[in-house]
C-alpha cells in the first residue's frame, strides 16, 4: 500500500479502538489509514472545511468561534472552551442544525452525551454550559427558534443560600452588559424576587409604599410585599416604561424565560465571568444583605424572600461586615428613640 502523508489527522483511542479524525474536533474518517476510502473521506472533510455546509451544526460552532463574543472571552476561558467546542464538534458536528429545533428529539441525545461525565457532575454541567452557549448562538443566527439546552437540568446541586453577588461582581457585569440586563440585575438585587416573578412583574404591582405580587413558587398562594425603600425607588425610576411589565428586552417587549436566560448567560461570558459559580437567582442573597443594612429584621427578610430565618442569618454573618452591621443596629436604635 502506498503511504500518503495527510497532515493534521487526529488519532483517538477509546475502549480499545482507534478512531481517526480529519483534524482535532473535525469529522471522523472512514476506512483504514492509507486506504482509498480513508483518503477520500479526508479530502471530503478538507473541502467541507473550506466551504462548510451551513445547514450542519459544525457551521454554527465555527461561526461562534469567529464571533466577537467568543473573542472577547479571557484567554484562559477560550483555551478551556476550545477543548469543549472540539468535543461538541466531534459529537454533534454532522447533525443538521434543524434537528436542534426539535427539543423533544434532541434533548435525549444531549443527555446521553452529557452522561459521559455523570460521575463528575460539575464537569458535566460545564460541558452543558458550553453547548448551551453554542445553541444560543444558533438562536441568534436564526437557525433555531429556542435553545434546547434550557430544558436540561444541572446535575450538580448544592445549597446556594449563602452565595451572593458582591459589589465587584455587579460592577464587572454592568461594565459590558446591555442596559436591559443591567435593569434586571439591579431590580433583582433590590427586591430579592426570583427570576420567574421578576419577568412577570408589572408596573401595576408597584404601589405607593410597596411592590406586592403573588409568588409563582407558592402557586400564587403567598404574597411578596417589598417596601419601596430609597434605592429601590431609584432603580425603578431608571427603568423606562416600555410595556406593562417592568423589565423588557432590547426589542422593547416583555422577556421570555428562554430569551432572558440566553441573554444573561451571554452577558456573563462577555464580562469574563463564565467560570464563576454565580447564578441570576443568587442575587436574592445580595438583596438579603441590602434589606438587613436598610434595617429589616431577620424575620422580615425571611418572609420577603420565602427563606428560613437560619439561611438569612448565615448570609448576614458571612457577607455583612461588622461596620455595616453596627451601622444597621444604630439605625434601628435611633428609629426607636
Amino acid at each position: 500500500m502506498v503511504r500518503i502523508d495527510l497532515k493534521g489527522i487526529a488519532k483517538v483511542r477509546s475502549k480499545g479502538r482507534t478512531y481517526y479524525y480529519a483534524w482535532r474536533g473535525g469529522p471522523s474518517l472512514r476506512g483504514e489509514p492509507g486506504s482509498p476510502e480513508f483518503v477520500s473521506s479526508y479530502n471530503e472533510a478538507i473541502e467541507q472545511r473550506r466551504t462548510p455546509d451551513r445547514n450542519r451544526f459544525r457551521f454554527v460552532i465555527a461561526d461562534y468561534k469567529a464571533s466577537k463574543g467568543y473573542k472577547k472571552l479571557a484567554l484562559s476561558t477560550r483555551d478551556e472552551w476550545g477543548k469543549w467546542l472540539d468535543r461538541i464538534a466531534v459529537h454533534f458536528g454532522e447533525l443538521r442544525t434543524a434537528q436542534f429545533d426539535r427539543p423533544e428529539k434532541i434533548r435525549p441525545v444531549i443527555r446521553r452525551w452529557r452522561a459521559q461525565w455523570v460521575e463528575t457532575p460539575r464537569t458535566a454541567d460545564y460541558a452543558m454550559q458550553v453547548l448551551s452557549r453554542v445553541c444560543a448562538h444558533a438562536v441568534e443566527l436564526g437557525k433555531i427558534a429556542r435553545n434546547p439546552c434550557e430544558g436540561v437540568k444541572r446535575l450538580y446541586s448544592n445549597d446556594r443560600s449563602e452565595i451572593i453577588w458582591t459589589d465587584s461582581d455587579l460592577a464587572q457585569i454592568r461594565n459590558t452588559c446591555s442596559t436591559e440586563i443591567a435593569h434586571a440585575v439591579d431590580l433583582a438585587g433590590h427586591t430579592g424576587l426570583r427570576l420567574s416573578d421578576l419577568l412577570r412583574l408589572s408596573w401595576s404591582h408597584v404601589g405607593e409604599d410597596a411592590i406586592v405580587l403573588t409568588t409563582g413558587k407558592s402557586r400564587h398562594r403567598r404574597e411578596a410585599i417589598i417596601p419601596l425603600f430609597g434605592t429601590l425607588r431609584e432603580v425603578l425610576a431608571r427603568i423606562p416604561k416600555r410595556a406593562t411589565t417592568i423589565l423588557t428586552s432590547t426589542k422593547r417587549r416583555p422577556w421570555t424565560a428562554d430569551g432572558f436566560g440566553s441573554s444573561f448567560n451571554k452577558a456573563k461570558i462577555e464580562a469574563g465571568m463564565a467560570e464563576l459559580d454565580l447564578h441570576f437567582n443568587d442575587l436574592r442573597g445580595t438583596a438579603a444583605t441590602k434589606f438587613y443594612i436598610a434595617g429589616f429584621s431577620m424575620r422580615e427578610i425571611a418572609e420577603t424572600l420565602a427563606w428560613e430565618e437560619e439561611s438569612v442569618e448565615k448570609i448576614i454573618r458571612r457577607y455583612v461586615g461588622r461596620s455595616a452591621a453596627i451601622k444597621a443596629r444604630i439605625k434601628k436604635l435611633e428609629a426607636r428613640e
